[in-house]
């Protein structure tokens, strides 16, 4: 491990407690985004351990190994806009912000983590201003030429005490599947409340530990997931810096999300039952105990037994076998099952930013679903698997051509 790029933290990021215990160790990766062109396909890229820890004081659930986040983010490829499910998510999600906490007309908004402006556009329309944070550079210049004032850098109490004094305080500030790739949480908090009207929202969206554990969905496990949080400890860290979790809610994105709702300390809002409603779900499913992320490592291997079984059968018989979807999560899925070049002939995936890349660390081409009718598969490997209804949708054609998806989680399944 390039400890340059990689340092490993001794404490919780929640309750800076030292009573870690190791519970779940994937095989370890390159950073799940890090795509390379074809001029760098010969190099081998460095991996980096993709180890769980739990803590024994408040529960949070995380990894300890973290990556210079320059290296992870400067470059990012992601981007909101290219998937139509994300868009209408955040078209609803701005809907139903503005429905229940009626900010006023011209009331600042502010996302960390913005990616392309997608979630800002709709409080834009809503008559909100709006300021994006991001660190992804020409996604930051794209988010601007689009309209959304986006502001390129990472987020904390120096940034936010500069906007304040520019823009004012804000009436929201989101934080969408961002909350869980920081390391210094405390740090965001600070600028938060430094940032935040006295009656303003703080709204966040992160992969729900119940979910990841119910579903066996070891693939949001990556280096950029620094967390895996649940409520209880989440509860606790918010009141121990200020502030107060109101709201929880699931929602379904990324296979099973949770959005948190917080305030200052002192704020209006009252509580509505639904953080204790998930910290009571939470106790029935014993997300409370290192046994359970035990039995989770055993199911892990219980998957990648099925998958590769299958997979091993396909291509003795002479299958041929493509990809479909490029996300970050892929990357685990490939490590941890050895699913290579020798398994998957291309990947297919929609977005123009990683078409004609290859894939981080096992360097499989990355094209666009053209290649699909070009090359047809005898079956599809659906690595976007939360995605693989549109997917299917989007692609009948290749089905009554023969063609067949393979879904690898939350159970393996062929369509």
């Amino acid at each position: 491990m390039n400890t340059t790029q990689c340092i490993r933290r001794s404490n919780c990021r929640l309750c800076n407690s030292g009573e870690l215990e190791l519970v779940i160790e994937l095989t370890p990766t390159p950073p799940a985004n890090a795509f390379v062109k074809s001029n760098r396909v010969e190099v081998e890229q460095s991996v980096f351990p993709l180890d769980i820890f739990f803590c024994k004081n408040c529960s949070h659930v995380q990894l300890l190994d973290v990556i210079d986040p320059k290296i992870l983010f400067s470059e990012y490829v992601y981007v909101s806009g290219t998937s139509p499910l994300f868009v209408e998510h955040f078209r609803r999600y701005a809907s139903d912000v503005v429905t229940q906490f009626t900010p006023k007309v011209g009331s600042l908004v502010v996302d960390i983590g913005s990616n392309d402006g997608t979630l800002l556009s709709f409080f834009k329309k809503a008559g909100m201003s709006v300021l994006g944070i991001d660190p992804a550079r020409k996604i930051v210049e794209e988010a601007n030429r689009n309209g959304i004032e986006t502001l390129g850098g990472f987020f904390n109490q120096s940034l936010a005490e500069k906007i304040l004094v520019s823009k004012g305080p804000a009436s929201i500030i989101t934080a969408n599947n961002v909350f869980a790739h920081a390391d210094d949480l405390e740090g965001i908090i600070q600028g938060v409340r430094s940032l935040l009207a006295p009656d303003g929202i703080f709204i966040f969206e992160v992969s729900y530990l119940a979910d990841v554990i119910e579903k066996t969905l070891f693939d949001t496990i990556y280096h950029e997931h620094l967390s895996y949080h649940s409520v209880r400890p989440l509860r606790r860290f918010f009141a121990q810096n200020g502030m107060n979790m109101f709201g929880a809610y699931r929602v379904d994105t990324h296979g099973g999300s949770l959005r948190g709702v917080c305030q200052l300390a002192d704020g209006p809002y009252s509580d509505d039952g639904t953080v204790s409603e998930l910290i009571t779900l939470e106790q029935i499913h014993a997300l409370h105990q290192v046994e359970t992320f035990r039995n989770f490592a055993r199911g892990i291997e219980v998957l990648k037994y099925e998958l590769n079984t299958l997979l091993e059968q396909l291509k003795s018989d002479g299958k041929k076998i493509a990809g479909y979807g490029a996300p970050a999560k892929a990357t685990t899925l490939m490590y941890h099952f050895n699913i290579g070049l020798d398994v998957v002939d291309f990947i297919v995936d929609d977005s123009p930013l990683k078409q004609g890349l290859y894939s981080p660390g096992r360097h499989i081409p990355i094209v666009s679903s053209y290649q699909i009718e070009k090359q047809p598969p005898n079956f599809l490997l659906v690595l976007a698997w939360n995605f693989a209804e549109a997917i299917i949708s989007n692609n009948q054609n290749y089905q009554k051509k023969g063609g067949q998806f393979i879904i690898p989680l939350p159970k393996v399944e062929v369509r």
